[in-house]
Order: C-alpha cells, then sequence, then structure tokens
C-alpha cells in the first residue's frame, strides 16, 4: 500500500476511483442508508481505511448530526481527507493507523470500503474481528472491495472485466494484460464465499450482499450479541 504515501498518487485519489469503482457517488449513498437503519441521528460512525475522505464527505452531508472517526494507516492520505470534505471537515475526526489504533469504545455503525482487498486472510480476519470488537451489539458493518471467484479463469475474465471499465473511463492502460497480472499478484483477492466466511468468523450475523459491479461487491452485517 506504498501507493498512498506517494503524493503524485494521493493527489489524484479523488479523480481515480471515480473511474474505477462503478458507481461510486451511489455505494456512499447506499452505505450510508444501510447505516441509517440502525445508526440515530446522533449517532458514532468509524470510516476505515477513510484515507481521501470520500465516503466521509458524503456522510457528513447526508446525516449532519453523526460523529465521524476517519481512520487511516497513510498520513498524506489524511491530509487529503482533512480538505476533501470542505465545510463539513470539522465534524470528522481523524486518526493515522489501523484498527488497533481506534479506541476501544462501542460505535453505532462502521464502514470500510476499497480497503479489505489490500489485506491478506489473517490480516482481514484480524480487522474484521477487531471490528467487531468496537461495534455495539446489533450495529451495521458496511464493507465493499474486490472480490473474485477463486478459479483462475473467471478470476482472469473478471479482472479484464475491471480493467476494460477502467479504459472505458479514460484511465491510462498502457497492456491490460500486463495490469490485469499485475493485480492478480499483487491483491490477495478472495471469494465472495470466503468473504462471507470471515464475517462469519469475526461474529457478524446476518450478512447481505447489497452492492455487485464486475469485481467490486458489498455486504452488510450486524456485530453479534
Amino acid at each position: 500500500m506504498s501507493t498512498f504515501n506517494d503524493p503524485q498518487a494521493v493527489a489524484r485519489y479523488t479523480d481515480g476511483p471515480l473511474r474505477q469503482v462503478p458507481g461510486l457517488h451511489a455505494l456512499h449513498q447506499m452505505s450510508g442508508l444501510l447505516l441509517y437503519e440502525h445508526v440515530p441521528s446522533d449517532g458514532s460512525v468509524l470510516v476505515l481505511g477513510a484515507g481521501g475522505g470520500l465516503e466521509l464527505k458524503a456522510f457528513a452531508e447526508a446525516h449532519p448530526q453523526w460523529r465521524l472517526l476517519g481512520v487511516d494507516p497513510s498520513a498524506p492520505m489524511l491530509e487529503l481527507a482533512v480538505q476533501t470534505p470542505g465545510p463539513m471537515a470539522p465534524r470528522v475526526e481523524l486518526l493515522e493507523g489501523y484498527i488497533d489504533a481506534v479506541p476501544t469504545i462501542e460505535f453505532d455503525g462502521a464502514v470500510c470500503l476499497l480497503t479489505m482487498h489490500f489485506l491478506s486472510i489473517g490480516e482481514r480476519l484480524h480487522t474484521l474481528r477487531e471490528l467487531r470488537r468496537r461495534l455495539k451489539p446489533g450495529a451495521p458493518l458496511v464493507m465493499a472491495h474486490h472480490s473474485v471467484p477463486d478459479a483462475p479463469d473467471e478470476k482472469l475474465r473478471w479482472l479484464r472485466r475491471h480493467v476494460a471499465f477502467m479504459a472505458s473511463n479514460g484511465m491510462p492502460v498502457a497492456n491490460m494484460a500486463t495490469t490485469i497480472e499485475a493485480m492478480a499478484r499483487r491483491l490477495p483477492l478472495l471469494s465472495p464465499e470466503a468473504e462471507v466466511d470471515l464475517l462469519e468468523q469475526a461474529g457478524f450475523e446476518r450478512h447481505e450482499l447489497f452492492y455487485a459491479a464486475f469485481t467490486f461487491k458489498g455486504w452488510v452485517g450486524y456485530a453479534g450479541l
């Protein structure tokens, strides 16, 4: 994840996800609505992997009374997250670090978007368990990231579609085959079935798929009692 400490990459970040993630604004909107089903009007929401501040801005604008804690290990990305929410920035608290840096208070809800696909299975399970520890019983966790089938031919087919989507939106893709190979090698991608299994192992119940867009999948689950 050293890319997120590269000043040039950070400067391009707010544009990149819009061209890589189908329906990014709708994903933020849906995530906020799923949280709103359980988070009170003055509730607290933990946003893990919040660097860049795009979802923080969306949540702060849609739910003015929510208390938002954004956490990210990249200082340059957090600097960007200060700027992105604009006039809503004073309502957002930012913390540099990983999930272990988050105080063990009980949040009303949590979100982790476009982050988990960078983590190994062990790191994901640890992160999910620590998220569960920081949520009130029954509180929602909304997460979305790359998730593709395990079968090599199916994985490559879906990655090919993702890269084609990027290219169709003007993202620079010099060599499609090389880009696909690099993604498959660099990212510890899991199947949707494995993602659900990790949620259950971490103590989340009643998980539901709410978002599917080429390689991206999104789930909502609820902290078990």
